[in-house]
């Protein structure tokens, strides 16, 4: 899958979130596991879900099946997935509470991930590039001072506003245990790197910032001084109106676009020899029909000639028909 300033044509695609609970083979896998953390920490299981749709459809690239809560989970905060409610962890709100955690504790559970990572190096095909990420420090920021999912990250955001120092110790400490998490993906076999800031467009234009740019120019800095040509994506989601100062100030090689970033700004980035993902809603992708033939029709057309990868504007969400998508890869190479 090229990441290059030059477009191909059909372009690659790939979907985030490709492997879940759409798919038939995934829920059986998933029984088998028992708990969702049990199925990201047993690489044998890991790495069949993360097959499981390049058997089925035949991507262009394959992405790591984990979750962006391994972090704390390995530097000792404890995360735990509630069925129907989804992760909850004990809350991190303070420096004495911050100080359970530590990266001392990560290499046994970062040791499993990169054995998945080594797992699908083998048994992908070598045209299949094998995509690894990690969540960015902010957005994986907000869980551990939630504990939880929040609809405004308000604990994170208001610790943040209070305690400028003491909140800038946990993104110190997500972002050099990111930074070694990536790196390890890298050594395993990982082609890529996706880094996921899911809740970037909740971020006043300062502190997105201070708490969004800064940590993830870190991590692209520290990831290059040890793996210098490992191709590196970014998904500041919600973020559309920041991207070309995202691009510019991160060093990523390539951005992933939300389904509420415009094309004609997905254009802009691209032609300025930034590789660019998106942005087809995943609910049309539910809906299918005509509307998702135009849509996927829309987008090929405005990016021909661009460095440009077909993706969702977000993840693959449950509902959708496992025949839409089918739909759209076949659309997309014909």
């Amino acid at each position: 899958m090229p990441f290059t300033g030059t477009g191909v044509s059909p372009p690659p695609v790939w979907l985030m979130r490709q492997a879940g609970r759409y798919l038939p083979e995934y829920r059986k896998t998933r029984a088998e596991a028992g708990s969702f953390l049990d199925l990201c920490y047993t690489p044998r299981l890991a790495a069949e879900v993360t097959l499981q749709p390049i058997r089925r459809y035949g991507f262009d690239a394959a992405i790591l099946f984990s979750d962006i809560l391994i972090v704390p989970d390995a530097l000792g905060q404890g995360v735990r997935f509630v069925d129907g409610e989804g992760p909850r962890l004990d809350p991190v709100r303070t420096l004495e509470d911050l100080s359970r955690l530590a990266l001392s504790r990560t290499n046994d559970k970062f040791a499993l991930i990169c054995e998945t990572v080594e797992r699908l190096r083998q048994e992908l095909p070598r045209e299949t590039a094998l995509i690894g990420f990690c969540g960015a420090p902010w957005t994986v920021a907000t869980y551990v001072v939630e504990g939880r999912g929040s609809p405004d990250q308000s604990a994170a955001r208001s610790w943040a506003y209070r305690d400028r120092d003491g909140f800038a110790t946990l993104i110190e400490l997500l972002t050099d245990a990111s930074i070694d998490y990536l790196c390890g993906q890298v050594s395993a076999g990982a082609d890529a790197l996706q880094i996921f800031d899911s809740w970037a467009g909740s971020l006043a234009d300062d502190e997105f910032e201070r708490w969004v740019i800064g940590p993830t120019a870190k991590l692209v800095r520290e990831v290059r001084k040890r793996h210098p040509s490992v191709p590196i994506i970014g998904f500041p989601r919600g973020a559309a109106a920041h991207l070309d100062r995202y691009v510019a100030a991160t060093g990523i090689d390539g951005v992933s676009c939300d389904t509420a970033c415009p094309l004609g700004v997905m254009q802009g980035i691209a032609k300025g020899g930034t590789v660019v993902q998106g942005n087809l809603d995943p609910l049309l992708l539910v809906s299918g029909g005509t509307a998702l033939d135009h849509r996927i029709d829309d987008i090929c057309a405005a990016m021909s000639g661009l460095p440009f990868v077909f993706n969702l504007g977000h993840g693959i969400v449950p509902e959708t028909p496992p025949e839409h998508v089918a739909r759209l890869v076949q659309r997309i190479r014909t």
